[in-house]
Order: structure tokens, then C-alpha cells, then sequence
């Protein structure tokens, strides 16, 4: 090997880590996460171009082939889904990484014939049933979100302690060939259980948990990742798996932490029960709310001084986000000052509505995290409701019977007046009825979202001189 040849690599290798450290501290602000995915871009090139100047490889043919094939698929995915479909497209994009990773750990055994160290042992098994974990669990969550699956948590008997008796079995039986030899029967029943425990373990998770999930998912994909470049030699690839696990951990007990919630809870407690079109909510009340019209709600918007949007799910199933933007744009025309008020676990992924309202160009200078604009409902004119639910509950801060109780919500309710934008008053995702709903200062404008958000804007606009 041409010392020159790998001193090349290896300094790509760090320049490449590098930049993928800058990118994951560049996703930490909506400012900077332009720039962080622009130096990600760049560490993932010099790292792909990296790997082909490798040593070891034989032909680039198939390499060729795959490129072709992969970046044709990549590039059509992702020109046919919308921003608003982002959570399925992320979700399906872990399960090729996982599959992917799961493949090369079974080439790599049998390529050896099953004659590895012990080292070599204990990653190629953390690879493939990691990563075939993480291709099931990702179809699953993607059914989830998609709608292919229901939405609410399947639940059996029994469920959480076959899942971890499921869990230390693999585990057993990877220790085993570590410390006794490699088994193509222990192998092959490792990657089997990875398969099925992706499913069962993802089955009893609700809707209202998806965040939690994908970020966790991602985890997965990273840590099996960096066993690759353990089973394979390959720094990059150790570097960036553990980059990749360790920050889709901490992302997971980050969301936990905003429901206020324990991880624990999240992964085994099959919270998020999903109320589908029809149901009955679970109190089976039947309290009064306040219907309004359009008009009424352009009433309450030309009055005010300030506004402050606060985007849920229900945003993203209408695609109202550019509709958002135009309507603050009016308002703002009128003098009116319009905040947007982002709760960390609204939507289906970390960063959903900072995502939506980045393809509408919302300045970010106008996003307000919780901890940053909860005091200002007090003073606030107006809040307008697009789609969100739970994360406006009261419930959740007087409600000790509630499963929300204790998670931080916003303060919409002191506010002076509100207008809730909904298809009806099924409760969201949770299950949970929303008494925000029910109050005297609250108007409940029902339909879809996008379409009630235009003509409010019309009506703001065809004032003409008033």
C-alpha cells in the first residue's frame, strides 16, 4: 500500500468527521441548520470519494451500479414526497440504512466462512441484529405514520416481557459465539430476531410517540453502523456511527424530556393512543364549544395588535404551511406582530414544524421555542390554533388523572382570545380531550385547515381601506 494513498485517507477520514461534528452543531439552531447540512453534505463527498481510492476494492462495477441505482431512487423520493411527508420519508430512509448495514454484516461473515476473531465476532452480530432491527422497526413506524398501520398501540399480554426476553436471547447468543466460536445456527436466529423484534418492539407504540421513535430508530442505524467499522476496519464509519447513535440517543431522551415523560415509559408504555375518524373520545363528554365562522375569527384577527400561530400536526395533513405564512403576512401588513410558537414534540419528527415553516420561508427570527415565548400568551391579543392538540391542553398542568399530566404545554388559555383550526373535535393522537376546546374565550373554526387559513387571509385582504 502507497504510504502517500492512505496518509490521503486517513486525513479525508478526519476532515470528514470533522465536518459531520460541525453539521450535527449547525442542526442545533433552525439558523444554522442550513449550514450544517451544507458541511455534512460536504464530510459525507469527501468520505464517499475517500472509500473508492480504497486499497481493497476489486472492481467498481456493482459500485457503479449501485450508485446509479441508489442515487436514481434517492433523487425520485425525494422530489415526489412533500416537506409534509418528511417523518415517512426519514423513517423509510433508516430502514435501507439498516438493511444495508444488516447485508454487509452477513456478507462479511460468510465471506469469511464464520472464521472471525472474537472481536470481529462481537461486531458483525451487533451489526446485523441492530440493523435488521432497525429495518423492521422503521417499515413499522413508516406504516404508522403513513396510515397502512393503525396508529394506536397493538398491545398483547405479556408484550414487554417476551420483547425483552427477546432481547437478552440475542444478546446470550452473540456472547456465546464471542466467547465459544462463531454458529451459523446462533447467526442466522440473531438476525431473525432483530427482524421480528423491530416489529413487536414498535407495535405498541402510539402515534403521539413517533418523535420519540424515529429519533431512536436513528440511534439504532448509528450504533449498528459503528460496529460495521469495527467488523470492517473503517474509522469513518466507526466515527460517524457513534456520532449518529450517540446524538439520536440523546435526541430520544431530549423528546422524553419535553412530555415529560420517562424513556422507559415511551418504549414500553403504549402511550399514544390514536382516536380514529368516528370514535368517541374516551371521556364520552359532550361539552358545549364555541363554533365560529371565517368571518368571525377575520373579526377577532383585524382587531388585534399581536398574534401568535402555534403549529401542530394538523398543519402538516392539510400542507397549510405556505397558507400560514401568506395570512401572517397580511397581519403583518396591518401592523399586527405574529410569533410562532414551536413545541419540541409537535408533529411526527424532531423539528416538524421548523422543517414546514422553513419550505414556506418563515423567518426564523420569528420561531419561539417554549422556555422563550410561554409568558407572552398573557399579553397576547390573539392565538391562532393551526392543527395542534396536546399541546395545548390545560389538562396537562391541573389534571393529575390525565396521561399528559405534567408535560410543558403552552399557555393558550391566558390568552385574550384563541381560534382553533380543526377538522373536527376528535381528540388528537393521545386520546385526550382538550378542554382548551370547551373555554369561553376559545372559537373552534372546524374544516381543513389549509383552505379555512386562505380564506381568512382573503378576508383580511379584501378590506381594502379599512
Amino acid at each position: 500500500m502507497n504510504p502517500n494513498i492512505l496518509n490521503f485517507l486517513n486525513l479525508a477520514y478526519l476532515a470528514s468527521s470533522i465536518l459531520f461534528i460541525l453539521c450535527l452543531r449547525g442542526l442545533s439552531s433552525p439558523e444554522s441548520a442550513r449550514r450544517g447540512i451544507l458541511l455534512g453534505e460536504i464530510g459525507m463527498f469527501i468520505a464517499v470519494v475517500a472509500t473508492l481510492l480504497h486499497w481493497e476494492i476489486v472492481s467498481y462495477t456493482w459500485i457503479i451500479v449501485g450508485l446509479i441505482v441508489g442515487s436514481g431512487i434517492g433523487t425520485a423520493i425525494s422530489l415526489r414526497i412533500p416537506m409534509t411527508k418528511m417523518p415517512e420519508r426519514i423513517a423509510l430512509s433508516h430502514s435501507f440504512g439498516g438493511l444495508a448495514t444488516a447485508l454487509v454484516g452477513v456478507s462479511e461473515y460468510y465471506r469469511h466462512g464464520g472464521h472471525v476473531s472474537r472481536l470481529s465476532m462481537g461486531a458483525l452480530g451487533f451489526e446485523v441484529f441492530l440493523g435488521f432491527l432497525t429495518f423492521t422497526g422503521s417499515i413499522m413506524a413508516f406504516g404508522k405514520l403513513q396510515g397502512l398501520i393503525t396508529g394506536a398501540p397493538i398491545t398483547y399480554k405479556g408484550q414487554n416481557v417476551t420483547n425483552v426476553g427477546l432481547f437478552f436471547g440475542a444478546l446470550a447468543m452473540l456472547v456465546y459465539q464471542v466467547v465459544f466460536g462463531a454458529n451459523d445456527m446462533l447467526f442466522i436466529a440473531m438476525g431473525a430476531i432483530g427482524l421480528a423484534l423491530g416489529v413487536l418492539a414498535v407495535m405498541p407504540i402510539g402515534g403521539a410517540d413517533m418523535p420519540v421513535v424515529i429519533s431512536l430508530l436513528n440511534s439504532y442505524a448509528g450504533l449498528a453502523a459503528s460496529a460495521t467499522g469495527f467488523a470492517i476496519g473503517s474509522n469513518i464509519l466507526i466515527i460517524s456511527g457513534a456520532l449518529d447513535g450517540s446524538s439520536g440517543l440523546l435526541l430520544s431522551l431530549l423528546m422524553s424530556k419535553a412530555m415529560n415523560r420517562s424513556f422507559s415509559n415511551v418504549v414500553f408504555g403504549a402511550f399514544g393512543t390514536a382516536i380514529e375518524p368516528g370514535q368517541q373520545s374516551p371521556t364520552g363528554t359532550a361539552a358545549s364549544f364555541n363554533e365560529a365562522t371565517v368571518e368571525d375569527a377575520a373579526d377577532v384577527l383585524r382587531a388585534a395588535q399581536n398574534v401568535i400561530v402555534v403549529p401542530g400536526y394538523g398543519m402538516a395533513v392539510s400542507q397549510a404551511q405556505h397558507a400560514v405564512r401568506d395570512l401572517a403576512a397580511a397581519l403583518q401588513k396591518r401592523g399586527v406582530e405574529v410569533k410562532y410558537a414551536i413545541h419540541p414534540v409537535a408533529g411526527r419528527m424532531p423539528g416538524h414544524m421548523n422543517v414546514l415553516l422553513a419550505e414556506a420561508n418563515v423567518p426564523y427570527d420569528e420561531l419561539f421555542d417554549l422556555d422563550d415565548i410561554n409568558d407572552d400568551f398573557v399579553r397576547t391579543d390573539a392565538v391562532l390554533v393551526v392543527g395542534a392538540n396536546d399541546v395545548v391542553n390545560p389538562a396537562a398542568k391541573k389534571d393529575k388523572a390525565s396521561p399528559i399530566y405534567g408535560m410543558p404545554v403552552f399557555n393558550v388559555e391566558l390568552s385574550r382570545s384563541i381560534i382553533v383550526l380543526k377538522r373536527s373535535m376528535n381528540p388528537g393522537f393521545s386520546g385526550v380531550e382538550n378542554e382548551l376546546f370547551f373555554l369561553s374565550n376559545t372559537m373552534m373554526v372546524l374544516g381543513d385547515a389549509k383552505k379555512t387559513l386562505l380564506a381568512l387571509g382573503g378576508a383580511l385582504k379584501g378590506e381594502g381601506g379599512h
